[in-house]
């Protein structure tokens, strides 16, 4: 059984090249403790208020494959604005139809899901007053 395709989203700072680097370690130690497979990292740079930017289409695009189980975000707030988050979430989980894994804290963190999204064996709910 091949192990789950899932991609990676962040949202950064131009000037953040430390935290890029810990976040996507995180993200890859993640899904390699899971068992998931990283097909790609997205990184959306600045902070724009539009939820259509470049690396957000490039995400939808890569979930449109017939392989792709979940987007992975070291929280919710990578997403964006609470209005661009929601409309990304309904983006994710709806339309494209995958899953919203979310990592917590450190080494020992599990994945939690957002509600609605069906997370499988390793994921835990997350209440809306997270999002």
């Amino acid at each position: 059984m091949n192990d789950p395709l899932v991609y990676g989203f962040l949202r950064l700072t131009p000037d953040a090249d430390a935290r890029r680097a810990a976040l996507t370690g995180a993200l890859a130690e993640y899904c390699r403790s899971h068992e998931l497979i990283l097909g790609g990292l997205f990184i959306e740079l600045g902070t724009s208020t539009c939820a259509r930017t470049a690396a957000f289409t490039g995400l939808l695009d890569a979930l449109a494959l017939p392989d792709a189980y979940a987007v992975v975000l070291p929280a919710a707030s990578h997403l964006g604005p609470r209005p661009i988050a929601a409309e990304r979430k309904r983006q994710i989980t709806g339309s494209a139809g995958v899953r919203l894994l979310l990592v917590r804290g450190g080494k020992s963190a599990r994945c939690r899901a957002l509600p609605s999204s069906g997370c499988g064996p390793h994921p835990e709910p997350v209440s809306d007053t997270e999002t």
